[in-house]
């Protein structure tokens, strides 16, 4: 279990890392796509760990 998160943490946030870096977008709608996106790994995190 630890380690499918420690995977799912990596992967978004090398996905999240791409994105910033190599798609041309307004800097309004970059931090827009960070803050859902850390929310929702936020919402899975509370989810698999039982908390909600």
């Amino acid at each position: 279990m630890l380690l499918n998160i420690i995977i799912t943490l990596i992967i978004v946030g090398v996905l999240l890392w791409l994105i910033n870096t190599y798609l041309p977008m307004d800097a309004k709608i970059k931090s827009i796509l960070n803050i859902v996106v850390v929310i929702a790994v936020i919402i899975y995190l509370v989810r698999l760990l039982g908390l909600i």
